[in-house]
């Protein structure tokens, strides 16, 4: 069995790939798949009759040079919108919502926001009638803060 490995280090090198591979679609920041490329260029070392120290300096001159030249590349043009990436609720605020049930004075009501009806209250506690247009200036837990859109 170790002969069998010995000999056909390149399906370990190409396993290894694949799972970075798939831990990188898990985490989205682009350094695991240096790795996998990497791995890709070790298996290929592997194929063409290079040693196991060989393998392993081909595997970790690629993956630091992926590391410089292929994440940067990535990330520019790939994560256009920066550092940054809102998710969640969080990517409400600055959206404009209707609302759906009047915000009440100094109480709340509900604004519907791509077809999630969420409940709000309004900036310095007006009242807001149904069907107005509002935009989401905060959020504390799961009720939004609304502002009058003109």
């Amino acid at each position: 069995m170790i002969e069998y490995f010995a000999a056909h280090l390149w399906q370990m090198w190409a396993l290894i790939s694949f799972i970075c591979l798939i831990l990188e679609l898990m985490n989205g920041d682009f350094f695991i798949m240096c790795f996998a490329i990497g791995g890709v260029f070790a298996a290929v070392a592997a194929a063409l009759g290079l040693g196991i120290y060989g393998q392993l300096l081909v595997f970790a001159v690629f993956s630091v040079l992926s590391l410089f030249f292929v994440r940067p590349f990535a990330l520019k043009y790939l994560h256009h919108s920066g550092e940054e990436r809102v998710s969640n609720a969080e990517a409400l605020i600055g959206r404009v919502g209707t609302v759906s049930e009047a915000i009440e004075a100094g109480g709340y009501g509900r604004v519907a926001i791509d077809g999630d009806d969420w409940k709000a209250t309004s900036v310095g506690g007006v009242a807001i009638a149904k069907g107005q247009h509002v935009r989401v200036v905060s959020m504390e837990s799961i009720i939004l803060t609304v502002e009058m859109v003109n």
